[in-house]
């Protein structure tokens, strides 16, 4: 199994920084691609960005040029360093783990961490 524990959200205000991390453990050999999507209070969960073993990265087009993605295998730690935030971008915020190497959807993501809120407001 796949354990994955986010850190990092909290209130921000509108333009403001925040930097989200998710820390895998357990059986992390059998991650390959991994991602963040985001869930506002009634909406689906949404897609915000993914990172392939490989280091391909896509991005949500909402969140393309203020959030960027990234992995640090020696600590199996995955990272989402969000910039210029916007009231929109409010919502928990999930880490996801998937041992294929191009999952086509939400529901090819085997392991999810707890999810972490994010508020933009002033």
């Amino acid at each position: 199994q796949v354990q994955l524990l986010e850190s990092g959200g909290g209130l921000v205000q509108p333009g403001g920084s925040l930097t989200l991390s998710c820390a895998a453990s357990g059986s992390i050999f059998r991650i390959n691609t991994m991602g963040w999507y985001r869930q506002a209070p009634g909406e689906q969960r949404d897609l915000v960005a993914t990172i392939s073993s490989a280091d391909s990265r896509d991005y949500a087009d909402s969140v393309k040029g203020r959030f960027t993605i990234s992995r640090d295998y020696a600590k199996n730690t995955m990272y989402l360093q969000m910039n210029s935030l916007k009231a929109e971008d409010t919502a928990v915020y999930y880490c996801a783990a998937s041992s294929r190497h191009y999952p086509s959807g939400i529901d090819e993501y085997d392991y999810w961490g707890q999810g972490t809120q994010v508020t933009v407001s002033s």
